[in-house]
């Protein structure tokens, strides 16, 4: 990768070294266990056995032979998955130690890694309130690693986040169906009927990262704040009650909004706090959702 400079070549390859150890040593076998393929695939035709479901017989077979005979099949493993990345202006943020879109790369970064341990193929489609990129499915690690790379460096042409047209283009170019996570800070508008449509063929999971600034503002006392998205400046009292308290609310009902649409779709949404380790709230999602899944 000669055109990457120093920065982020050391970035690339301290997010393979962390997320690679994170994987071999604890999420593989979560990654595993929580998603399992979709679709089955016809293995064999053999004699019928006590207990075999009557729905599996072949009666073709079972005519010819004169005794009967059942379809035997197995559970399809691969899986495809796509990284539906936000990179919009918002995911620039950060009071912490890392940026919301540093995070997500991370979080992407375990994701992948974990795929094509178990021989899945990794996509990746970038968006802002456009589609900026995407990449199609691929295995191996040097595929996983150009994908880190261009969630690194990627600058969007736009500012604004459009959640719906990015499932909007997926739905269009996935050839079937497989596994999406979606990763945003979800700062957008409404796109129910988008990810309506790719929750009927897909396993959708969502990511949705929030920084405690978006809950809880310091109190500094009147500072001017800017839009990273519209640009918009204004004057915020953060010493006003009034305010912070709009601000929570604000930021509850975005989620509650985003949590709800997904449980009547049936997708899972789970809330990244980025105040805090993304790796044990990624470790407690991926065993909730195996305890439920049983």
């Amino acid at each position: 990768m000669p055109d990457v400079d120093t920065h982020i070549f050391k970035k690339i390859r301290q997010i393979q070294y962390q997320t690679i150890r994170l994987v071999d040593d604890i999420l593989a076998g979560a990654y595993l266990s929580a998603f399992r393929g979709r679709g089955m695939e016809f293995e064999e035709v053999r004699e019928y056995q006590p207990g075999d479901e009557v729905r599996t017989i072949d009666w073709n077979v079972t005519a010819r032979m004169n005794h009967p005979y059942v379809k035997s099949f197995r559970e399809e493993r691969e899986i495809t998955m796509t990284l539906v990345v936000d990179i919009s202006a918002s995911t620039h943020f950060g009071s912490g130690q890392q940026l919301k879109s540093e995070m997500i790369a991370e979080i992407a970064a375990i994701l992948a890694f974990s795929a094509i341990k178990n021989n899945d193929k990794v996509a990746l489609l970038l968006f802002s309130d456009r589609v900026e990129r995407y990449f199609p499915p691929a295995k191996g690690t040097r595929h996983v690693l150009r994908l880190i790379r261009e969630i690194l460096i990627q600058r969007p042409q736009q500012q604004g986040t459009n959640i719906g047209e990015a499932l909007a283009y997926l739905g269009k170019v996935q050839q079937r169906s497989g596994l999406c996570f979606l990763i945003s800070d979800f700062i957008c508008g409404d796109y129910s009927h988008e990810a309506a449509l790719i929750a009927k063929k897909d396993d959708l999971v969502c990511f949705a990262l929030v920084d405690k600034c978006e809950k809880s503002f310091p109190d500094m006392g009147i500072v001017a704040v800017s839009d990273l998205e519209t640009g918009k400046m204004c004057l915020m009292d953060t010493a006003s009650q009034s305010v912070q308290k709009q601000l929570e609310e604000s930021s509850i009902e975005r989620l509650q909004r985003n949590r709800q649409l997904m449980s009547k779709l049936g997708a899972d949404f789970c809330v990244i706090d980025t105040s805090k380790p993304y790796l044990t709230q990624l470790r407690k999602f991926f065993l909730i959702r195996k305890m439920r899944r049983r």
